[in-house]
């Protein structure tokens, strides 16, 4: 009698365990996928918001352009690992707010072997970010570039004139839009020979 109730004791124990490692991998992939989930998530309240300094995305242009200036300056950074040149082709250019600004940076690859980067971006200030629209921009894809390669690629942008319904941006008359580029996992070969002026690990800034 005592050894049945004691296999049913044991039986018992094990069935709690496998319900708690059951429970336990149920809540690990509830969390994972929650996870999984946030970035694409968080990538949206971004973009939709601007904010942190998001850019917007815009199909056309704007459909009307205010009387009010903006300077729109242009930052470009290398982060280390990247054997890449990057420049804007124009420091600034003053635009009416709602007309059409046409932009350019200029990308070489300092390496022998093809590269790969893709960047990060954003505006400051920050709050700007919901009314810095993007028709066209390099920033949207990866880059590949050849050994030695060197290109221009645009950016195409406007501010939206409903910036001017925002009492918080009123004194507002610059603008900085800012880019890093990173290497991408798995596509960046071994670096080779190099100028001594671009072997810093530091990001490039211009």
């Amino acid at each position: 009698m005592q050894s049945t109730q004691a296999e049913h004791t044991e039986e018992k124990r094990q069935k709690r365990q496998r319900l708690t490692a059951a429970a336990c991998v149920v809540f690990l992939s509830t969390m994972i996928g929650m996870s999984y989930a946030a970035v694409p998530l968080y990538e949206l309240f971004c973009r939709v918001t601007g904010y942190g300094g998001t850019t917007q995305v815009a199909e056309a242009e704007s459909d009307r352009v205010i009387d009010r200036q903006i300077t729109i300056r242009f930052d470009a950074n290398i982060a280390a690992g990247l054997p890449w040149k990057f420049k804007a082709t124009e420091r600034q250019m003053v635009l009416q707010v709602g007309e059409t600004g046409h932009a350019a940076y200029g990308f070489s690859n300092l390496a022998e072997s093809e590269t790969i980067g893709t960047s990060t971006f954003n505006v400051t200030p920050q709050s700007a970010g919901a009314y810095f629209n993007k028709l066209e921009c390099f920033c949207f894809t990866e880059q590949v570039l050849a050994a030695g390669e060197s290109v221009e690629m645009p950016v195409v942008f406007f501010i939206d004139p409903a910036i001017a319904d925002d009492p918080e941006l009123d004194s507002v008359s610059t603008i900085t839009l800012s880019y890093t580029f990173f290497p991408v996992e798995g596509g960046v070969e071994p670096v080779a020979k190099l100028d001594k002026d671009t072997k810093d690990d530091t990001p490039e800034k211009l």
